[in-house]
């Protein structure tokens, strides 16, 4: 269906669309022109399958290369998703754990009223064979599913990008006190604060012995994610947890499995040395 017309305003805002590990240039164009037809413009790409830039990326995007000309290429997904406040995974796939589970409309809402406050907020759609991976979809806040045929859910990536900028260019007319959040000030932490706590912790814990197995910590890993990115916390927050998990870092690991305070053994010495002197 044509319809370009160079005089109207050209729409170049929303969220990021990150697609991970994409096999094909081609499906990369498709999701462009999804892009532009809708008015996103902030493409990301983590590690393309066939390399960047791509020809077959161009050819069929048909008129949306200056999505592809300014996307951006990056080797993780966790640099992908940096400056990033609030991301939500797509997939058609039943996922366990502790994420909220939304409708395309409901999850546009969540996006258009962080984007509206000026956050940065982000989409994540997986690869054409097998989606988004576990612990992919454990640093995202949301999960986003399309009510779909259940015997054929599989969806294209263009399809797929489609689908999510249609229904964000559907709020943008949308009186801002129907929005979810609208009357807050709160504003969430960019990714990679939230990603250094993940790191902090994980290796406090591990230090410790909590994930007990190699084969368990994938999954212990994955449900203490889904649990940290659901809170939705501020940088100030953040802040706060990381000096706790540093406070008991340094007491756990200075001391065996059991033990008192340092600051006890230091007072039972104390009181010993008291019972000598008499």
């Amino acid at each position: 269906m044509a319809g370009t017309d160079n005089k109207q305003e050209l729409l170049a805002e929303g969220p990021s669309i990150i697609l991970v590990e994409p096999q094909l240039g081609e499906n990369i164009g498709m999701a462009a022109r999804a892009m532009a037809n809708f008015g996103l413009i902030d493409l990301r790409i983590v590690n393309p399958r066939d390399g960047w830039p791509s020809e077959k990326a161009n050819s069929a995007a048909s008129g949306a290369v200056y999505v592809l000309e300014q996307a951006t290429i990056y080797p993780t997904l966790r640099e992908a998703m940096e400056g990033l406040s609030y991301v939500v995974a797509t997939t058609a796939r039943m996922r366990d754990g502790f994420k909220q589970v939304l409708g395309p409309e409901e999850a546009s809402r969540n996006l258009r009223a962080r984007f509206a406050k000026d956050q940065k907020v982000g989409i994540l759609f997986g690869r054409e064979r097998i989606g988004l991976r576990n612990e992919e979809v454990s640093l995202a806040d949301d999960i986003v599913t399309f009510p779909v045929n259940p015997a054929y859910a599989s969806l294209n990536i263009a399809q797929a990008v489609l689908l999510m900028s249609y229904e964000f260019l559907k709020t943008k007319n949308v009186e801002a006190d129907n929005l979810p959040f609208a009357g807050t000030n709160f504003e969430e932490a960019p990714k990679e604060q939230l990603f250094g706590l993940f790191n902090q912790l994980e290796d406090a814990l591990d230090a410790r012995g909590y994930f007990r197995t190699a084969e368990k910590k994938p999954v212990l890993t994955e449900n203490l994610r889904a649990v940290l990115t659901r809170a939705g916390f501020s940088q100030d927050e953040i802040q706060v947890l990381r000096g706790v998990v540093s406070s008991l870092d340094r007491f756990s690991r200075n001391m065996p499995r059991g033990a008192g305070s340092p600051d006890d053994d230091a007072h039972r010495k104390a009181q010993k040395e008291a019972a000598k002197n008499g």
